[in-house]
């Protein structure tokens, strides 16, 4: 005689529900807890240990000019040879804020891409070969360089705010048949988001480092308002990228659609 399994008992959507929102709730104390430890003890430490005597060795070996220069060629080589160049803004955004900050980094920045830009051009079988190992990151890397100078500008500045693989683009660029002035000026504008964010956590390692080097305590009034408008900006870059990748897919799937 066969017996027949008995179906398990559903969880009412109700209780589902409450455990999603206790999940949530206890992420949240759980990361409260941790910013806590982080701002009252780590913080305050590694701005002792760390950057300040970082930024006194930074002020004792280089004058205003080879300070300029060294930023400038860290920002160039490093996406060349696959390094983070996050670091050299945080240094733009400490010495020099924000307007002079973003005129140093971009002018980096710019030769930082079109190195590889055209480095790429030599390894263009190479390059070829890599791509077909990813081909949905490929088939949309290789939008950039289809239709007129407006439609790789806008590609390109879209893939540049995408959360795609940075450096990756950099030398898979020549591959798309992308012209360069719309490659450039696309970077320039895609990538000012994470620019201005590196600048700001620059400035806000800065002050923090300032008031511990001078043993005072900023108000809780400044730390708030730098931590709640550093977070702020990093969850509306991260939007910003979110709604841009989506934006980059659906671009994707209307020129993969047949006429």
């Amino acid at each position: 005689m066969a017996f027949e399994e008995e179906p398990l008992p559903q969880i009412p959507t109700n209780e589902k529900s409450w455990n999603r929102l206790l999940k949530f709730i206890a992420i949240g104390i759980s990361s409260v807890i941790v910013l806590v430890v982080a701002v009252k003890w780590i913080g305050p430490f590694v701005l002792k240990k760390v950057v300040v005597p970082a930024l006194q060795w930074e002020a004792q070996a280089f004058d205003n000019t080879e300070r300029i220069i060294v930023i400038l060629v860290t920002l160039a080589v490093f996406p060349t040879i696959c390094l983070p160049s996050t670091p050299s803004m945080w240094m733009a955004g400490m010495a020099y804020g924000y307007v002079k900050g973003i005129l140093v980094v971009m002018a980096g920045v710019s030769v930082g891409v079109s190195l590889p830009f055209f480095v790429g051009s030599v390894f263009h079988a190479e390059i070829q070969r890599l791509l077909e190992k990813y081909p949905k990151e490929a088939s949309i890397l290789r939008l950039a360089g289809e239709g007129n100078w407006f439609h790789q500008f806008r590609t390109v500045t879209l893939i540049r705010i995408s959360p795609l693989p940075y450096i990756m683009f950099n030398y898979a660029a020549w591959a798309t048949n992308v012209r360069y002035t719309p490659y450039l000026m696309g970077t320039w504008v895609g990538m000012l988001p994470e620019v201005f964010i590196a600048l700001y956590s620059g400035i806000l390692i800065r002050s923090f480092a300032e008031a511990t080097q001078a043993k005072r305590t900023l108000t809780p009034k400044q730390i708030i308002f730098n931590v709640v408008g550093f977070c702020a900006s990093v969850g509306a870059t991260i939007f910003i990228g979110i709604r841009t990748k989506k934006r980059l897919d659906r671009l994707h799937e209307e020129e993969s659609m047949p006429e």
